[in-house]
């Protein structure tokens, strides 16, 4: 029996060594409902396909019920949320707690699938578009568990991207909480981690209502002078929590850990930079296959550049072509 044993481990042992390995490169997109996850996912489709660089896009949120981006993997297929919902009489959250448990258990399923998607690229590129709910990357350890495995089963180099909607950055009280949920996402997933300030072009509308400039909220600096300002508002609620906010902010300094990447989508240098640093954070900057032409826009240099450039700085140059586009409309 020890011997039929050891023969069948030194046959595996051997399977594994003559099988070739192959690195995948990925992003794990999520933050909370309305933030901009498909919207990101889908111009990101766009923006590889005029690169010329191969990518895979997986819909993990099994209660999407609309996809507007050409999806390659759908976990629907395997699990969805309303069939859920009818069969064990689960309310919407429940549901997907339930659903997101079983693909974990299921993964093997996934696995497959992004094995069989990704087998003619040379150099794999997922972006996985997870679901809105934030329990499940704050203290809620299925969606640790799921990356964790696919790390190891595919060689998967994931980055996480975390979009915040930008428009929070009006109400004090809301971007604190945003920033402390960036933190807590950055803490329970272990994941390399881009945090993006999504719908800028948005906010540009809204200057006036800003008590800070952009790159000020970008840089998540100083936190002091924010809580001044709910010191200074005559809010019900600013002197209940006086001392519950400092502590937050305390917190969040002294991790030091966050800071966000401004975005709009539908600017193409806005895009190439916040696709510059997950390139940068998973890996595939360094890959060997990429042109080295910093005059490409294909580059990996080019965009390791632009993803390093200073954020008060790009905000000023995305300021002068917004305000372009608005004169041309």
């Amino acid at each position: 029996h020890h011997f039929l044993l050891s023969c069948s481990l030194i046959q595996t042992a051997c399977a594994l060594v003559q099988q070739p390995t192959m690195v995948v490169f990925g992003q794990f997109v999520l933050g909370p409902p309305g933030a901009g996850k498909t919207t990101y996912c889908t111009g990101m489709q766009q923006l590889l396909g005029a690169l010329k660089r191969p990518r895979t896009l997986i819909n993990l949120d099994p209660a999407n019920d609309e996809l507007p981006y050409e999806c390659d993997i759908d976990v629907r297929e395997l699990v969805n949320v309303e069939d859920v919902m009818n069969e064990l009489e689960l309310g919407p959250n429940g549901a997907l707690l339930y659903a997101m448990e079983y693909i974990e258990v299921n993964l093997d399923w996934l696995i497959t699938r992004i094995r069989r998607a990704t087998a003619e690229f040379a150099v794999p590129y997922l972006f996985i578009d997870c679901p809105g709910q934030v329990e499940l990357y704050t203290h809620n350890e299925v969606m640790t568990k799921i990356t964790q495995q696919l790390t190891k089963a595919l060689d998967l180099r994931l980055v996480a991207v975390h979009l915040i909607d930008s428009t929070l950055c009006v109400d004090a009280y809301r971007y604190l909480s945003a920033v402390f949920l960036s933190l807590s996402a950055m803490m329970q997933l272990e994941l390399p981690h881009i945090n993006v300030l999504s719908k800028i072009d948005m906010v540009m509308d809204h200057t006036d209502d800003l008590s800070f400039s952009l790159d000020y909220y970008a840089g998540v600096s100083d936190l002091s002078q924010l809580l001044w300002t709910l010191q200074t508002t005559r809010h019900p609620m600013s002197e209940k929590f006086k001392e519950f906010n400092r502590l937050i902010a305390e917190l969040i300094e002294d991790y030091g850990l966050v800071s966000f990447e401004p975005l709009d989508i539908q600017d193409k240098e806005c895009a190439l930079r916040v696709l510059g640093r997950c390139d940068t954070a998973n890996g595939h900057i360094m890959n060997s296959e990429k042109v080295e032409d910093p005059s490409d826009p294909v580059s990996g240099v080019r965009l390791f550049q632009a993803g390093f450039s200073d954020a008060g700085e790009f905000l000023d140059e995305y300021l002068e072509r917004y305000e372009e586009r608005l004169q041309q409309r």
